[in-house]
């Protein structure tokens, strides 16, 4: 695919359409204090993987409405000491897979903790264990469309929950050092780690990769993709809902979120990416509150964005930050 979507010297100055609730701060507020109100209960059980430069833990901990959330916290092997922690999340359809899959961040010395997803983990990878025990409204087959109905019945304020209880979680480990946490993730993932990025005030830094979930109005129109592509198709049955729909959207857009960053960040962008264009990326990074910010552009990928070549970004990036 060619490019497709604004020049770059107008993405670099891209504002996205996006109304803010004016509930926002407060509709957030609300579901964690809800969230909170349920003991974290963060177990961690050894796992022998046959791995020996690694520690691994099998995690369970209570995210949204105090549901059980897996993931795995892989340490380096021998560490004493309380550790920088990287905190992933998934891309869509994925989930926490196997924890040999996860090896590049307990490499450099780190603490990493892998969140599966709620309900996903059906589409790539080798799977994810933790269900999602919330019905909802009628929806089109994926996850964008469950529960638009309202904010409150929306499937990403449980993801988004759960991604916060995942700091929480990680960070309540001895092994771990709070002061010293970056959030991770590529597409879903980097969407998800946006959000963690304004609604947790002392992250040391985040770096989402070619992020979904961002200027949610301009997302639904320009690709047909999925799973943007969800949402049009959803509203195509559902006529006369496409107001309705994107209130909703409002209170989960990567922008609205970025408005209330306060730490480093670096993100990536992929400008025949598709799946999240550009405009949508630069969106969310325009918006990123913090001045510390770098954004790594690759002219003529897809939505494999920079592969390895942005893991090695990232692992200069991070020497900065933990």
């Amino acid at each position: 695919m060619a490019l497709f979507d604004l020049p770059l010297d107008e993405l670099r100055e891209y504002r996205s359409a996006s109304t803010e609730p004016e509930d926002f701060d407060a509709f957030w507020s609300k579901t964690l204090q809800e969230a909170r109100e349920h003991d974290l209960d963060a177990r961690f059980e050894p796992v022998d993987t046959g791995l020996s430069t690694v520690q691994v833990f099998d995690v369970t901990f209570a995210g949204f409405g105090g549901h059980p959330v897996k993931g795995w916290l892989i340490l380096p092997a021998g560490a004493d000491g309380p550790l920088p922690l990287v905190v992933e999340f998934i891309g869509y359809g994925g989930g926490r897979g196997l924890p040999h899959e996860h090896l590049l961040w307990a490499s450099t010395g780190r603490a990493h903790f892998v969140m599966d997803t709620r309900g996903q983990g059906s589409a790539w990878g080798a799977g994810g264990g933790t269900a999602d025990p919330v019905g909802g409204a009628p929806a089109y087959p994926g996850f964008m469309t469950r529960g638009i109905d309202a904010p409150e019945n929306y499937y990403y304020r449980r993801v988004f929950t759960d991604a916060v209880r995942a700091v929480e979680a990680a960070r309540s480990h001895p092994l771990t050092d709070p002061a010293r946490t970056v959030a991770v993730g590529g597409s879903q993932g980097g969407g998800i780690t946006i959000a963690v990025g304004g609604l947790i005030p002392d992250l040391a830094g985040i770096a989402p990769d070619v992020p979904f979930l961002c200027d949610y109005p301009r997302a639904a129109t320009i690709t047909d993709r999925h799973p943007y592509r969800e949402i049009g198709l959803y509203l195509k049955t559902h006529r006369g809902r496409t107001e309705q729909a994107l209130r909703t959207l409002s209170y989960f857009d990567g922008v609205h979120f970025a408005t209330r960053g306060g730490a480093p960040a670096l993100f990536s962008a992929a400008l025949e990416d598709q799946t999240c264009p550009p405009s949508t990326v630069f969106a969310a990074f325009n918006a990123w509150n913090h001045e510390d910010k770098t954004i790594e552009v690759y002219d003529f990928n897809d939505h494999e964005g920079g592969g390895p070549f942005q893991e090695a970004a990232k692992l200069r990036w991070m020497r900065s930050y933990i």
